[in-house]
């Protein structure tokens, strides 16, 4: 076809052109005849179009007509239109195409996931990748995190994450705070839902909060790491009740970091149902509540030991061995792990124990936890070493049971520091093995700090005194008795014993955050 001339129409800001055809005149240029001829089509249909082609002016409009009626009118409705088939430039996929090629995409990334073991029943409705590379890509990053499939099955929402959008910022989140690499398995296994969060959002706040209640930088990443699902939590809810409760019954403002810091948990703690009930069942048991309050400030972990499943049932199981009722308060005050432990198992395998070494009697034992709960977490072992020293000192079985029902804590004292004590009251104070008898927590005093000064003062006054009347006091009242010049009865002390009152006393400035709340003390 020959293309004679071109004729133009100059608009403000644009030209259009149009080829002058030889049988075709139009008004109004329209670009419809322009677009017919880019019709795909086969070279013979082409030509078929080429020879059968007619052109006219009637009613001054321009229509091509072929030698096939159909594919006429099939072409001349396409015309001038944005709309049509899969031949249309203008051509988009119904809804129904769409929501079928998504079902699509759905069922072979979950026949990938069904692939490597992962069971995705819980994906549906959630937001997934719309190709195996991309589902690929998510599982293999979590697996160099450490994550399973074990653990991607406990949690498959995890997928629906984005690497880049979610998983990464998060991560690195964590890391710009201290949080170690090393601990990212385990963190993510306790709570997956984190790679959710948004940092701004979510996380930062939270934070924010930590180090508001005065916990220190550097120990953030350690919470965090113990804790991981603090950043979980409402600032308004939870987190802020617990701890304007134990500030209420007289935790210290100050030492509410450090005990945060030692147990995280009690930030996940509700109010009404966990701390409330411990609380008062140990104030049932006789412990004040400030006393309550400077046991949690020392230990305060004792708030995870389950009240129903683990508190009541030991403290029940104490009263079956002899403890008495009145002595629950200062037994628990003593040793508070001891309502938190299997505690029956142990106080059966002591009492055994004590049974067959030194014959010691269902009430003696009783005794003996009441004045030194922490018996139920020795070893068979060392117990047996201290039973064989006092033995090997010259005391007879009789007076070794009952040195030990009166000062259970020789049990536990370092041996070498009770060969000089013993070594000193021989040779020095040369007194008969019975004052030891009647009062073994001689063992438990000082060699050098106390024993030695007070013994010596005591000689140079001339005075007589039992080993009670000159070590179980403190070194104000000793001073005092040293200007008496005869010893009243009613201060011969015989054995110290746990005074509750000590419990609510005024913490000192270095004590609190730093307390080592180690749990084999006398292990």
């Amino acid at each position: 076809m020959k293309i004679r001339s071109y004729a133009g129409i100059t608009k403000p800001s644009f030209l259009l052109v149009h080829p002058e055809l030889p049988a075709l005149t139009s008004r109004n240029p329209q670009f419809t005849s322009l677009f017919t001829f880019r019709i795909p089509c086969s070279r013979e249909k082409l030509t078929g179009m080429i020879t059968r082609s007619q052109y006219s002016v009637a009613d001054r409009r321009s229509a091509t007509r072929y030698g096939d009626s159909s594919v006429s009118n099939k072409n001349t409705n396409r015309l001038g239109r944005r709309q049509g088939g899969s031949s249309s430039l203008y051509s988009r996929p119904s809804l129904l195409d769409m929501k079928n090629d998504r079902m699509e995409n759905r069922a072979r990334v979950y026949e990938f996931l069904r692939g490597i073991g992962i069971v995705p029943d819980e994906l549906d409705g959630l937001e997934l990748p719309v190709t195996v590379e991309v589902m690929r890509e998510r599982v293999d990053f979590l697996h160099k995190l450490g994550l399973t499939i074990e653990d991607l099955n406990n949690y498959p929402l995890v997928l629906g994450c984005s690497v880049k959008k979610n998983m990464i910022p998060v991560l690195d989140y964590l890391g710009k705070l201290g949080v170690r690499k090393s601990t990212f398995t385990e963190f993510l296994r306790r709570y997956p839902q984190v790679l959710h969060a948004s940092v701004v959002i979510d996380l930062s706040p939270v934070v924010k909060y930590l180090q508001g209640m005065d916990i220190k930088p550097d120990d953030i990443p350690r919470v965090l790491e113990r804790y991981p699902e603090v950043l979980g939590f409402k600032l308004e809810g939870t987190m802020s009740t617990s701890v304007a409760y134990l500030v209420g019954i007289g935790v210290a403002r100050r030492e509410i970091g450090g005990v945060l810091t030692r147990y995280p948990e009690i930030l996940g703690m509700r109010v009404g149902r966990v701390i409330k009930p411990f609380v008062e069942y140990l104030e049932d048991l006789g412990i004040p509540r400030l006393g309550v309050a400077r046991l949690i400030e020392k230990r305060p972990h004792i708030l995870g030991f389950g009240l129903e499943e683990r508190v009541k049932p030991n403290v029940q199981s104490l009263l079956e061995f002899c403890v008495r009722k009145e002595s629950l308060a200062s037994v628990v005050a003593q040793y508070p792990e001891i309502i938190g432990i299997d505690l029956k198992p142990k106080l059966l395998g002591q009492q055994s124990s004590l049974k067959s070494v030194i014959d010691l009697s269902p009430e003696e034992f009783g005794g003996v936890v009441e004045k030194m709960p922490q018996v139920v977490s020795l070893s068979d072992r060392p117990m047996m070493k201290h039973v064989d020293f006092l033995k090997n000192c010259g005391f007879s079985l009789e007076q070794v049971r009952k040195m030990v029902a009166g000062c259970p804590q020789l049990l536990a004292l370092n041996l070498d520091i009770m060969k000089l004590s013993f070594d000193f009251f021989q040779t020095e104070m040369q007194r008969p093995l019975d004052d030891l008898v009647d009062f073994p927590a001689f063992f438990t005093y000082g060699l050098e700090s106390t024993i030695k000064p007070r013994h010596k003062m005591v000689s140079k006054k001339g005075l007589k005194c039992s080993l009670g009347w000159l070590l179980n006091c403190s070194d104000d009242k000793f001073a005092q008795r040293m200007d008496y010049d005869t010893i009243e009865m009613e201060e011969m002390e015989l054995l110290p014993s746990f005074d509750m009152n000590t419990l609510t006393e005024p913490r000192s400035d270095d004590s609190g955050s730093d307390y080592d709340d180690s749990d084999d003390d006398y292990v």
